[in-house]
């Protein structure tokens, strides 16, 4: 509440109302699920989730009693042969709860929370959509008459399966209305509560039109009035106690790792913080408030959460909105929770439940990296096939292994330079960087230890031409080096050294030259083969500026100039996307001055800094302007005006790149005009139409410049 704004107010308690309106049918499922009366549903949605309120250090999240420890809590009765809904189950489910509660507050004390932490994003993104695909699938048959399964994916589809002769047009046409109803609002009204006006609308139906006589289940009646607060009767522990703790520790390490993931995801989403190990806390004392009126374990509700994400909820003033509103609803309202339908209810929890899936991060993973693409669909088909437990297990397990494969294969390259240009550049990624005659420049940006250390000679040897002279390690990225790779350093300097091949470790930081004596390979320093810097590894092998590149005759050598400026960018930021991106950016510049209508050079410029990307490089600004001239040749094909006058400026605008090139060196202009041919080249290869279209652009272009 430190940094609360009044405005927040209005949503928060209207986040409040709805979370609390959409409890009701929640929780009494959940509390049926868990062999209790559907009243202690409402019970565990009033003192649980106040105390809550008071401890967590979430501003949004919503506590109450919710699916996975419902349905543990539930087939944990039935392998004990104690009756769902009788008062043996009454009695011994709180009991459940409070041990629940004692191993939460176990967990706080030895600080558990913190290994949320090493739970990565993919992790948290499968973990949170496989529980919502789970509960999903539990709340199926209820959109069409059925009721509401427990297990994992093959017994919930093979529960659906069954409930099908229970399958009712009516509820199937509101359930899936509401369904879709509410994803069309989210998208057209997302502010408008629209998920209180269905309910309304159903209670309406009901009341009206008598749609329970056509086979719609509605809400069961429940007694009025608030929980008695009674201590759980811990004897009936003795009889079980060893099935009891194994359970509540089961329960308790759901509770923990389900809500702090969840929790953990909201604050990711939103730029805030939250203290794991309070929120731990937090989660022992609402059950002990659960087990105090009766209730099943409670635990953060992902569902729950959603909505009050939905409408804008900012503080937990929301959770005591809920708290209060419930306690009037078991007050004065529990005689109108009869006239609601099942469907309608089931379809609101279903909506908020889509809008939680993190499917985006499998999309994103899927393009940019096939591993973390694999950890989501390990942590969400874990927690769909095998439950919550283990589908986190298994996350977890893989996360480590991601850490561990990061460990082993670091990035690393092989440099050379860019004719005109300071610095070493990635040779894959810069089509004018040339190597060094006779040099293998290898980067390697990781610690260098005996898992890695292989690959790492490996690469280097393989990279060893007939006529390499000296290899030099670019070890910037280098923190920390181990025993073996000291020892594998030595040998690979022999090695090289007996085939008339210099060695030089180079950049890194000077406590790895410290770790090198101390592992016994100080004699790479004493022979000069550790040097600080790339530049003096080559003079010390006798390689003088300018360097000699290959492919590059004495002739045209180039000096080293200091403006990067003069660098196109687009191939070292976008790799093989970036004349895709130069075609979009094209396509940015030249609608914007379009709009405008303003054809001036002073435009453009503008026009080119505003754009997405910013201001590009000289290079790059040339190409650009190789496309912005196809693209406004295209619209005079289609009768657009001012065309000539675009292009004039466009070749005025090229004329003063020329120059501000031409000024930095001579040698700049010429890789400029070098540049300009491979690309000619690439448009005759890849793309035959653009470079028909390009050659009479510039001839026309010429021509135009000659009349001048």
């Amino acid at each position: 509440m430190k940094h609360y704004k009044k405005e927040y107010l209005k949503k928060d308690i209207l986040s409040g109302i709805v979370v609390a309106l959409v409890s009701i049918p929640i929780s009494m499922g959940y509390a049926q699920i868990a062999g209790l009366p559907v009243v202690y549903g409402l019970y565990g949605s009033v003192f649980p989730i106040l105390v809550y309120a008071l401890f967590t250090t979430s501003p949004q999240f919503v506590f109450g009693v919710d699916a996975t420890p419902a349905a543990l809590v539930g087939g944990a009765l039935a392998g004990l042969e104690i009756a769902s809904g009788s008062g043996e189950a009454i009695a011994i489910v709180p009991v459940i709860t409070m041990v629940t509660a004692c191993w939460l507050f176990l967990l706080y004390l030895i600080k558990a929370g913190k290994l949320v932490n090493y739970i990565s994003k993919p992790v948290m993104g499968g973990f949170i959509s496989g529980i919502a695909c789970t509960i999903i699938l539990m709340q199926v048959p209820k959109l069409f008459g059925g009721n509401a399964g427990t297990g994992e994916l093959f017994v919930l589809l093979y529960h659906i399966w069954q409930e099908l002769p229970a399958f009712n047009l009516l509820s199937a046409a509101l359930g899936v209305g509401t369904v879709v109803i509410l994803q069309i609002a989210r998208k057209k009204v997302p502010k408008f509560p629209m998920s209180v006006l269905l309910m309304a609308a159903g209670a309406g139906l009901t009341a009206f039109c008598h749609v329970d006589r056509y086979g719609v289940k509605l809400l069961p009646e429940a007694p009025a009035g608030l929980p008695r607060i009674v201590l759980p009767n811990l004897s009936l522990l003795l009889p079980n106690a060893e099935e009891i703790i194994v359970l509540s520790l089961t329960i308790a390490l759901v509770i923990m790792a389900q809500t702090l993931l969840a929790t953990s995801n909201y604050a990711l989403k939103y730029n805030y913080k939250i203290n794991n190990n309070r929120e731990v806390l937090a989660y022992a004392a609402g059950n002990v408030a659960g087990a105090l009126v009766g209730c099943c374990p409670v635990n953060g509700s992902v569902s729950r959460s959603g909505i009050a994400d939905q409408y804008g909820c900012r503080s937990q003033i929301m959770s005591v909105t809920a708290g209060l509103s419930m306690i009037l609803v078991l007050l004065f309202g529990t005689g109108l929770l009869k006239y609601l339908p099942v469907p309608v209810l089931t379809g609101i929890v279903l909506s908020a439940l889509m809008g939680i899936l993190e499917f985006d991060i499998a999309r994103k993973s899927w393009k940019a990296d096939k591993q973390e693409f694999g950890i989501f669909m390990a942590a969400f088909v874990g927690v769909l096939i095998l439950g919550t437990i283990y589908g986190v297990i298994i996350g977890v397990i893989l996360s480590f292994i991601a850490v561990i494969i990061r460990a082993v294969t670091p990035p690393k390259t092989f440099l050379g330079m860019i004719p005109g240009h300071e610095g070493l550049h990635n040779l894959s990624r810069n089509r004018d960087a040339r190597p060094i005659e006779h040099t293998v420049i290898y980067r390697f940006s990781g610690n260098l230890f005996f898992a890695n250390i292989d690959a790492f000679q490996r690469e280097i040897e393989n990279a060893l031409k007939e006529d390499t002279r000296q290899v030099i390690v670019d070890a910037r990225g280098i923190g920390s080096i181990d025993i073996t790779a000291a020892e594998r350093l030595v040998i690979l300097k022999r090695n090289l050294n007996a085939r008339g091949i210099y060695f030089y470790l180079t950049e890194h930081a000077d406590a790895v030259n410290d770790q090198l004596r101390a592992f016994g390979a100080g004699t790479l320093i004493e022979e000069g083969s550790v040097r600080r810097t790339v530049s003096l590894a080559l003079r010390a092998a006798g390689v003088d500026k300018p360097y000699p590149l290959e492919g590059i005759s004495k002739e045209e050598e180039y000096s080293y100039a200091e403006e990067n400026e003069r660098l196109a960018e687009f191939e070292w930021a976008f790799g093989e996307g970036a004349e895709e991106k130069m075609e979009a950016l094209a396509t940015e510049v030249a609608e914007k001055i379009v709009h405008s209508g303003d054809y001036s050079m002073e435009n453009i410029v503008q026009t080119e800094k505003d754009v997405s990307w910013g201001r590009v490089s000289l290079f790059d600004e040339d190409e650009l302007l190789n496309r912005l001239e196809l693209y406004f040749a295209k619209l005079e094909e289609q009768g657009y005006t001012h065309i000539e006058e675009i292009e004039e400026r466009l070749e005025q605008r090229r004329h003063i790149v020329e120059e501000k090139i031409k000024e930095l060196s001579p040698e700049a202009l010429d890789l400029l005009k070098r540049h300009r041919k491979k690309i000619e080249e690439h448009l005759k290869e890849k793309r035959p139409e653009y470079y028909e279209h390009y050659l009479e652009l510039r001839k026309r272009i010429e021509e135009m410049e000659g009349n001048r």
